[in-house]
Formats: structure tokens, sequence, C-alpha cells
């Protein structure tokens, strides 16, 4: 019983969402003369983003007649693109739906350097591409491993948030926290959510622009993909079979079994356990 009431104070679900189509999507070159903060969405974007806050809605509502009692609470970054973004999901919601929004600077987009050259980007691009996506460091900007550090202390606050009951006041009500960030923040959201490998990193691909992917909070207490993704899209995702499969493993375990129930993740760093502990059977010899 003391698990089951924990669990009404968890959300329901996670809501990662990309920014809209930018004018940077579709045209490199204007990173050398705006900054990349104020980078604003296309005409597409703006389509883009209304089409994702009705899908959104769907997924909270269920029958999207929003009969059943939920609310969502918004984590925006301070880019132009991604408030933006926001703006055109809110109008699928009511106000008496929305508990509240932060801007949050710790799941801003990468740092590539202030005003960038695009000849310059396009040839650090290719020497990031044969360095490693997560380690290579922009020059004046950051790495991935950076953005993941930031991620990590911005996760941090999200439990604290989480455990002092600060975002979810009624347990009677579903909660959904929606994150409107980047492409790069959103996999290593993931990554550090679901204790990734930096080598499992390097065959993620990017969400595309107002891709939405749902952490839903399963039976036992365990945030899956699997809930409201399917295999095609995971491995669309660049996720791999033992991923996939553990993620359809959370769907329905308990928390805290995760160590217990999935060993493969052993095989990712040793190649082979000796059979026996000959110093421990050794000693149960002897007594």
């Amino acid at each position: 019983m003391p698990q089951q009431s924990q669990q009404k104070l968890l959300p329901k679900r996670i809501i990662l969402v990309r920014h809209g189509e930018s004018q940077g999507n579709l045209d490199n070159s204007a990173y050398s003369t705006t900054p990349d903060y104020k980078i604003p969405l296309t005409e597409l974007g703006l389509e883009q983003a209304r089409l994702a806050g009705e899908k959104i809605r769907r997924v909270i509502s269920g029958t999207g007649e929003g009969g059943c009692d939920w609310k969502v609470y918004f984590y925006v970054s301070p880019y132009e693109r991604t408030r933006s973004t926001l703006r055109e999901i809110g109008r699928s919601f009511s106000r008496k739906r929305v508990i509240g929004v932060r801007e949050e600077c710790r799941i801003r987009e990468q740092d590539f350097g202030n005003f960038q050259i695009e000849e310059r980007m396009k040839a650090i691009k290719k020497t990031r591409e044969r360095f490693g996506r997560f380690f290579y460091r922009f020059p004046e900007g950051e790495s991935a491993s950076d953005v993941y550090d930031r991620v990590s202390s911005f996760l941090e606050s999200l439990w604290r948030d989480i455990d002092l009951n600060r975002l979810h006041h009624s347990p009677s009500q579903d909660l959904n926290l929606i994150i409107v960030s980047h492409g790069l923040a959103s996999r290593v959201f993931l990554m550090k959510w679901f204790k990734w490998t930096v080598e499992q990193f390097e065959y993620l691909n990017n969400p595309g622009n107002c891709e939405v992917r749902v952490m839903q909070l399963g039976d036992g207490g365990e945030y899956s993909l699997a809930i409201n993704h399917s295999e095609e899209e995971m491995l669309e995702w660049g996720l791999s079979p033992e991923m996939i499969a553990e993620q359809k493993w959370r769907a329905h375990a308990r928390r805290g079994d995760w160590s217990d129930r999935c060993p493969w993740y052993l095989d990712v760093f040793f190649d082979e356990f000796a059979d026996s502990d000959d110093n421990c059977e050794a000693n149960n010899k002897d007594e």
C-alpha cells in the first residue's frame, strides 16, 4: 500500500518535445547573422507546434474528450524557437489544465560558439563525426558530454520537485510534465534517465522537428517509452534490440528491479565472468 500511494505522486508521463522547424533548420547561414538563441520558427514550424499540441493532448486525455482528471506542467528552453513552440502547443490546453511553466536554461541547445561561419561549421561537423559525437567539443562551445552534465543537474532538480511534491498537489490527478527543448538535450535526457552508455548514445538519431517522445509510468512504477511507442519507432530512433527489450520490460517492472532483471547490461562492460569465487569456496570448505 505505501508503494501505491507513492506512485500516485509520480508524474503519469514525462513528454519530450523538440522545437518546430526553425530558420536555422531551413538555412544554416542564418546562424552567421543571428544569435542561435534568437533563431525563430518558420511558418511550417509554427504549424508543427500546433499539431504537436493536439497530439500531446490526445495522448494525455486518452479519448480526446478531456473528461479525466489531469494537469500539465511545462519546462521550456529559453531559446526563441522553443518558447514559440511552447506558445503554439499551449493552444491545445485550457488554463485550468496548466499548473505552471518554468524556463529552464539547463535544457537549452548545445552551444556551438557565437556567430557561426557556415563553411567553417561544415568542416567542424565532419571532424566531429570522426572524433565521436558525444565527446567532441566545438571550439568556443560545448560537447554533448557538457550538455549531459547540465541536463543531469536539471534532472536532479526535477526529482527534488517530485519528491517534495512541489508539482503534484492532488493524488487524484494525473500529472504530465512536458519538456520543450532541443534534439541533443532530449537525447541526453533519455540517456541519463535510462542509463544508456556513450556507445549506445552514438547510435541515437536526432528527433525530428516537434517529434514527441512519451515516457509513461508503468504498472510497477518504472517509466517506459514502449507504452506509447512501437518497436518500429524505437528502431528508427536508434535503439538496439536490447534497449527496446528493456523498454518493454520497464512497462510492467517493479521499481528497483532494473539491475537484477537486466543482466544483459553487464555484458556491455564485461566479456566473461568467472564461474566461481575461489576464495569464498575455499573458505567454505575449510569451515
